[in-house]
C-alpha cells in the first residue's frame, strides 16, 4: 500500500545547503557534491579568461546553439539561467503563471523545489517514489524528479520511469528532471527514456561536475511541444548569465573537456569504495544503492541522537558534513566522495572530538518507517534500503 502524502508547508525549506557557510574556510568539505578533483585545466583557463569589461550577448545566440548542436536540439529549447536555484524558482514562476496550483516534489530531495512554490503559494505535495506517485496523481500538477536523487544518490529505473509516465499521463502534469549530478553518475548508465526526455523540461547544471560551484551557470532545456519556453525565456532577468558562466557552459560542451571528465569517474569509484570501507570502521552506517558521487549515512551512535554537537566540533575542526535534517532525516548525514587526505582527515578530527567530548546520555533514536516496515537507524543493513523512506499523513494526492 503505497504511502499517504501530505501538503508541504513553510518557505524556506530551500534555505539549508551544503558547501561554503558563514564561518572560516572549510578544510575538508563533505557537505558538497563538486567534483573532489577540482576543475580541468582548460576549464578553469576559459572562466579566467573570461571578458569581463563587456556585457555578454543578452540573447546567448552563439551559446545557445553550441549547446543546442551538443544535445542535439533546436537553439530555442535552450534557456540560460543564473544557476540550479534561479532555474528552478523561474520554471516554478512560469507554471503558476499558465495555471498550475500544484507542485509534486521527491520526498527526500532538494528543498528548492519546495521553497520555489511555498514561495509562490503553490500547494506542495511530496512523494516517496514514482509508484506512490502513478498511484495518486490525478491533477494536473508540476512534477519534479531528480535523477540521481539529491540526497540519496538513487537513480531511477526503467520501471520507475515508467510509472512516472503513466502519473503524468493520466493527470496531465507536466514533468522536469533535474539532472543536475547525471555527469557524476559513478554507477550504471540513466535509465530515462527518451520519449519521456523530450517531453519534459530538462535542468543541467555542469559546475558541479566541472569543480567551479562558485561560478553560476546552468540552462533549461525545454520540451520538444515548446511549452512555457516563451514564458520562461521571458521571466529572465536581462545577462541572466555572468560572461564567467557562458565561459564555462561553452567549455562544459567541449568533447575534449567532457572526454577528461569521464576519465576522472574510475579515480572517483576507487576513492568511493575506500571511503566507504574507512566510514564503516568508524562507525558510520551508510546507505547502499545510490550510483552517484554522495550518498547518505547515519552518524555513529549515540550522535544520530544529538548529532548538533559533533557536526559543530567537526566544523571547528575544518570538516564539514551536510546534515540531512533539511530533508527530514535527522541523525543522518549526506556525504560526497572526497580525496583519501579528507578521509583521514575526518577520521582524525572525529577521533580527537570523542576523545574530549562525553558521550550524549540520550535515548536511542526512534525507529524509521519506510514502506517495507520500521528499522532502527542504529541497526538497519544498508543493503537492504537504497534510500530512506519517511511517512507523512494527509491528503493523497
Amino acid at each position: 500500500m503505497p504511502f499517504p502524502i501530505s501538503p508541504i508547508h513553510g518557505g524556506n525549506a530551500g534555505s539549508t545547503h551544503g558547501g561554503t557557510d558563514a564561518g572560516p574556510p572549510v578544510l575538508h568539505d563533505f557537505s558538497t557534491n563538486s567534483h573532489p578533483l577540482g576543475p580541468p585545466p582548460a576549464v578553469l583557463e576559459a572562466v579566467l579568461a573570461a571578458d569581463r569589461q563587456r556585457y555578454p550577448d543578452p540573447s546567448y545566440t552563439a551559446l545557445r546553439q553550441r549547446l543546442a548542436d551538443w544535445h542535439g536540439v533546436d537553439p530555442d529549447r535552450v534557456l540560460p539561467a543564473s544557476g540550479g536555484a534561479e532555474a528552478i524558482r523561474r520554471l516554478t514562476l512560469a507554471a503558476m503563471l499558465a495555471g498550475v496550483v500544484r507542485v509534486c516534489v521527491p520526498r527526500p530531495g532538494f528543498g528548492d523545489y519546495a521553497a520555489a512554490a511555498a514561495a509562490l503559494g503553490l500547494e506542495v505535495i511530496g512523494y516517496e517514489d514514482p509508484f506512490q506517485l502513478a498511484d495518486s496523481l490525478t491533477r494536473p500538477s508540476l512534477v519534479w524528479v531528480c535523477d540521481p536523487n539529491n540526497p540519496t544518490g538513487a537513480s531511477l529505473g526503467p520501471d520507475e520511469w515508467g510509472a512516472v509516465a503513466h502519473a503524468l499521463g493520466q493527470s496531465g502534469s507536466q514533468l522536469v528532471i533535474d539532472q543536475a549530478y547525471d555527469a557524476l553518475r559513478l554507477g550504471g548508465a540513466s535509465a530515462l527514456p527518451q520519449a519521456i526526455a523530450d517531453a519534459a523540461w530538462r535542468l543541467i547544471c555542469p559546475n558541479k561536475a566541472l569543480g567551479l560551484t562558485g561560478v553560476r551557470g546552468a540552462y533549461l532545456l525545454g520540451p520538444r511541444d515548446g511549452l512555457w519556453i516563451d514564458r520562461v525565456e521571458e521571466l529572465a532577468p536581462s545577462w541572466v548569465l555572468s560572461a564567467e558562466g557562458v565561459a564555462l557552459l561553452q567549455a562544459w560542451s567541449t568533447p575534449a573537456i567532457r572526454h577528461e571528465l569521464n576519465a576522472s569517474l574510475p579515480v572517483l569509484r576507487d576513492w568511493r569504495a575506500t571511503q566507504w570501507a574507512r566510514l564503516a570502521a568508524l562507525g558510520f552506517d551508510q546507505i547502499d544503492g545510490g550510483v552517484a558521487n554522495f550518498w547518505l549515512a547515519a552518524l555513529p551512535a549515540p550522535w544520530q541522537s544529538a548529532p548538533e554537537p559533533l557536526l559543530a566540533g567537526l566544523r571547528a575542526m575544518g570538516v564539514k558534513l551536510r546534515d540531512a535534517s533539511s530533508f527530514g532525516l535527522p541523525g543522518l548525514v549526506r556525504i560526497s566522495v572526497q580525496a583519501p587526505a579528507a578521509v583521514d582527515a575526518l577520521a582524525a578530527a572525529l577521533r580527537t572530538f570523542t576523545e574530549h567530548t562525553p558521550m550524549p546520555l540520550l535515548p536511542p533514536a526512534p525507529a524509521r518507517v519506510s514502506r517495507h516496515g520500521a528499522f532502527d537507524t542504529t541497526q538497519f543493513d544498508s543493503r537492504l534500503e537504497s534510500r530512506i523512506d519517511t511517512r507523512f499523513e494527509g491528503e493523497a494526492l
